[in-house]
């Protein structure tokens, strides 16, 4: 065999092996593949008309980035295998290139990273440890093979702005399609029954609460975890833009440990998006994740408890909110 003929061979056996197991680079969304990210747009008419519209200038919601404000996601680790341990590495870089070392410490740590499958099925919180040449890293375990994005939240040193930035992870092995469950008022993880009560407004606040029960009966026994007895990620469907969720504050003395947990978050534009709310109880954290339709009008489109996979385990592998 020449040398043209066994570059052909190689050629042929690389593409039957990458067509067998995940890689391709095809970001799946709950419904299928997508092929260009769902828009942020000036109105909610237009978001429904037109969801592949690229949006505006200056209004890209936050992780859909790579780089804002002078300061870059440099994932170095860029694939890992399902179903396996693996590091997580990567740098946060300054407009000079240089790896950032200074940030200021928010609900307990300088950085959260976030990891969410493409279908949003698959999630993970996780706290990295950060080298002294800048370099982070955390261990990570993902069960299925796909797309998924990794979001590094963090507020820089000297800076009064969180910056959410995102790239792309693919997670290797055979691929099979998954989807988040139907939209539902109550979710169910390890025996504890959490209702959400609020609406999520497309382009405007929205008032969320929600509440822990065991049994039927309220829990009053939450504990802090990072600062809060709950935290709270959202996650728009289809470009998993990384939705803006703050807590509501408390008076002075009228701080509860549960059983509700309230916060205000702000959704971009109408459709479908994944809440991921983390409790903790007796020194466990859990997540509850829901399915929501902004400017639906209801939170849930099935008045029952539906019971949901819990996406994140238990642990210090937790989503939270900010």
């Amino acid at each position: 065999m020449n040398s043209l003929q066994k570059i052909s061979a190689f050629g042929a056996a690389l593409a039957a092996t990458f067509g067998a197991a995940y890689g391709v680079g095809a970001a799946f969304g709950p419904g299928g593949p997508v092929t260009k990210p769902a828009a942020h747009t000036a109105s909610d008419k237009h978001a429904a008309e037109d969801p592949t519209t690229p949006p505006p200038e200056g209004v890209t919601p936050a992780g859909l980035q790579v780089s804002q404000d002078g300061y870059t996601l440099d994932l170095e680790t860029t694939a890992v295998p399902a179903g396996e341990k693996a590091t997580l590495r990567f740098v946060v870089r300054d407009a000079e290139g240089e790896p950032v070392t200074r940030y200021r410490t928010d609900h307990g740590k300088q950085l959260h990273l976030i990891v969410a499958s493409r279908e949003l099925t698959a999630y993970r919180h996780l706290h990295p440890t950060r080298a002294a040449d800048g370099t982070w890293s955390a261990p990570v375990g993902l069960p299925a093979a796909g797309g998924y994005r990794v979001f590094a939240d963090f507020v820089p040193a000297g800076g009064s702005e969180g910056l959410t930035l995102g790239s792309d992870l693919t997670v290797t092995g055979p691929y099979r399609a998954s989807r988040p469950p139907a939209p539902a008022s109550t979710t169910t993880v390890d025996g504890y029954a959490v209702t959400l009560k609020g609406v999520l407004k497309a382009g405007g606040e929205s008032d969320l609460t929600f509440t822990v029960r065991r049994d039927g009966r309220p829990v009053t026994g939450l504990q802090p975890y990072l600062g809060a007895y709950g935290h709270l990620v959202a996650l728009r469907s289809g470009d998993l833009a990384y939705l803006h969720v703050h807590p509501h504050e408390e008076a002075e003395g009228e701080a509860t440990s549960g059983p509700e947990v309230s916060f205000t978050a702000t959704a971009p534009s109408a459709g479908a998006y994944r809440l991921f709310l983390d409790f903790k109880v007796d020194g466990t954290v859990r997540t509850a994740a829901f399915t929501v339709q902004a400017g639906s009008g209801t939170p849930a489109e099935e008045p029952s408890a539906r019971p949901s996979a819990h996406p994140s385990g238990t642990g210090e592998e937790a989503p939270h909110g900010h």
